[in-house]
Order: structure tokens, then sequence, then C-alpha cells
């Protein structure tokens, strides 16, 4: 088969680096890709360029594309791509809606009994205030629209949240994105990443993992992408995650497909365990970044068989290797600001324990150099959490870097609560 790629993260490198690795799969194209990627065929071809994507997939016999970032997902690329009689692997525009708008999210979830937040969504920024202030802290604000995983605020006073919502709505922060925001009850518990494959009716649950969010150890600091992440999840037991399939992932999709728009794609769900059980954070329409790195590794089935069986609605249960991954990002100092470009990186060889993710480089004659806010992502897989944990950090140990900085405590969280 012939499998194109969108996209250029290093979730996407994650993506193309498993199909590559799919005996069924013999040409990995990526759109636009990166200098990283060395496992596809990068062709010159953005991931919002919907008529040229399609003319390749034409030309070049693709089997079906697989869309890894929201962007294109909320702009209507799967249906444009279904239009022109193209397979492709991916929520429509309005499926894709559950993670495009945070509103639409809460609502939607309100209507269908699905557990989350309470919550109210504000365009005034005095009336987000008087909000805040009747509600009290800590409390959760929210760019209505995408804003890269950072548009999120958790603060933990009145006036933290306030200047958060004028942020957004008056300093246009997020710019459209922040035109309306979603202001939360703050919730107490774990969280961690329900990512399934779904397929109108037909739903298969992935591992459980868990990212680390906040930019410095001990999380604190500001919100980013995720600096980190591991699978599985040791504290969630095998019954909460069914009880979290039950109430929440399968009524998620059958609502979606009794809607009107029956989810084609990867439904992550973002959970928090509270005392009354999984409750939403909020849904993202395809695979999370860093979530990707750390659970796709995991699969043991042929992932270009699975995709391409699940899209002709004759799939297979997939197998999963009983292991643990656990991945730490490197980032460019000023992240998740304004980050430093052009930082040397040290050259790294690839074993069959641990991998390297190119999230945001450029190759150079003399090696690659940094190219955005996350740079890399170095995962390992061993027998336990543990033992992937201390090799990371042993690689990372074993060389310099300037300019890039990351967490030392990834999977701090498994270690405390492990049982």
């Amino acid at each position: 088969m012939k499998v194109l790629v969108i996209g250029r993260g290093g979730r996407e490198h994650a993506i193309v680096r498993q199909f590559a690795s799919s005996p069924s799969v013999g040409t990995v194209y990526a759109a636009p890709g990166s200098d990283g990627m060395t496992e596809a065929e990068c062709i010159g071809i953005g991931e919002m360029e919907f008529d040229r994507i399609a003319e390749f997939s034409k030309e070049n016999g693709v089997d079906f594309v697989f869309v890894g970032p929201e962007q294109p997902l909320s702009e209507g690329l799967s249906d444009y791509l279904e239009e022109a009689g193209i397979r492709v692997f991916g929520p429509s525009k309005a499926a894709a809606r559950i993670e495009s708008s945070k509103t639409f999210a809460k609502e939607f979830m309100m209507r269908h009994g699905i557990p989350t937040a309470k919550y109210a969504s504000f365009t005034d920024a005095g009336e987000a205030a008087a909000y805040i202030r009747s509600q009290g802290a800590p409390i959760v604000v929210k760019a209505d629209g995408l804003a890269a995983g950072k548009g999120v605020v958790v603060a933990e006073t009145e006036a933290e949240a306030i200047q958060a919502a004028e942020d957004m709505l008056k300093g246009q922060k997020f710019g459209e994105s922040g035109s309306s925001v979603v202001i939360e009850e703050y919730l107490e518990g774990e969280e961690f990443s329900f990512m399934s494959f779904v397929h109108g009716s037909c739903i298969f649950p992935m591992p459980l993992s868990q990212d680390h969010k906040r930019a410095y150890d001990g999380d604190k600091g500001p919100n980013t992408g995720g600096m980190g992440a591991y699978s599985p999840v040791p504290f969630i037991t095998s019954r909460q995650k069914q009880e979290a399939f039950l109430n929440v992932v399968k009524p998620a999709a059958d609502a979606l497909e009794a809607e009107g728009y029956p989810f084609t794609g990867v439904l992550y769900a973002g959970l928090i365990q509270t005392r009354e059980g999984a409750k939403v954070i909020e849904f993202n329409a395809r695979f999370g970044d860093p979530e990707t790195q750390v659970v796709l590794p995991l699969l043991d089935s042929d992932f270009g068989e699975f995709i391409d069986r699940l899209l002709a609605g004759e799939p297979f249960q997939p197998e999963w290797k009983e292991e643990a991954v656990l991945g730490v990002v490197l980032a460019a100092e000023g992240y998740p600001a304004v980050p430093e470009k052009g930082i040397p990186l040290p050259r790294i060889t690839e074993t069959g324990h641990f991998s390297v993710y190119h999230s945001g480089t450029k190759k150079q004659a003399d090696g690659f150099v940094s190219n955005g806010g996350r740079v890399l992502m170095i995962t390992a897989s061993r027998e336990t959490l543990e033992e992937a944990a201390d090799a990371v950090y042993r690689v990372i140990g074993r060389h310099a870097w300037p300019g890039l900085f990351w967490r030392h405590d990834i999977g701090w969280r498994a270690k405390k609560r492990t049982i």
C-alpha cells in the first residue's frame, strides 16, 4: 500500500514510522513532512493545500490519507478528500468541532450526559470576570478555539483567572481562537489520555497514557503542548478504564453518529479521575502530541492493514505489547512563548530500545538545528516505566544540549502512585 501522512511534527513522525514498519505498507509519503522524517518521502505540499493533496493522492495511487494535525481537520480536509473520492482517516469538519470549539464540545456533552466539569462561555471580559468572582478559585480558563495546546490557564487565584480571560478576550492572545472563552470548575484528580481508533460505531481503545503539560519540573510554569509522556498508566485500573469507555468514549462516538456526523479517526478523550469517576477535560479529534510517540510503539499489529481494514468496514482487534514507553521532550529556550531557532543539535544514534522523534528541527550541512519550540522527543521502551525513564535520562545525559531545556521528572506521578 501507499499511505500519505499529513503533518510535520513529532506526532506525525511517530505515525510515519509506524506505517513504515508495517509489512503491508510499501511507501509512506508525508505532506509536508520534515527533514527528520527519513522513513517517508516528504513532498512539498502544506497541510492546508487541499487541492494539491488531493491531486497528489490521485496521481500517485495513495490508498488512504492519514491526517495528523487539528487545523486541516477543523477546516474540512477530510470532507474535501472524500468528495474527491480519496479515502481518509480523519473526522469531518462537523465531527472535528468536538475539538475546534470548546463551547460546542461542552454543549454536546451536556446534551448526552457525558460527565464533565460545569462551565460557562463568555465573549465579554466583564461578564467573564463577574462569573469568576462568583465561582472563586482555583478555576480553569480556556480559549474556545484551537490554540496548539496552549490555550488553557489553570488559575490559582481569581486575579489570575480574570487576567487570563482579559488576555484572551481583549488582548487577543490567541487571535480568533480566544474571541470566546470557556470557564470551568477546577476538578481534583489524576489526568490521563484515553485515545481510540474510531470508525462510526467501531471503537478500538488504545493503551492509556499521561502527558506533562507544564514547562518545568514539579508541574510548574506555563502550559505547553506537552513536555513528555508515558504509557501505560499504572494507577488507572482496568475497571476504571472500562468505566471511562462506557461512560465517555462510547457515548461520545455513538452521539456523534446519532447527530449526523459519524466520527472516523482518532478520538482523544482527555480525562481526570475524580472521586465520582472519570470526567472529560477536553476532546481532541486526532492523536495527541506527545502521547502518540509513547502509545503507537506499543502497537504489535500491522498499522497499515489495521487502518485499511477499519476504513473498509472489516476491522480486526489490534494487539498491543506488554511494555512501557516513556518519552522526554527537549524544547528550545523561550518556549512556549518565543523559542530560539537555529540551535545546533548533537548527533544521536538510535537503537532498538530508544527512539528520537523530530518535532521542530531543520537539517543543515553540518547536522540538525532547532526550528521550533518543541525540538526533539527521546523515548525508551522497557519492561517497566522506571526502567524506561532511567534509559531516557541516561541517553540525554550523554550529550550536551546548550540552548535547550527539558523536564527531569517525566513519569513522577506514575512512580508516586504505582500500586
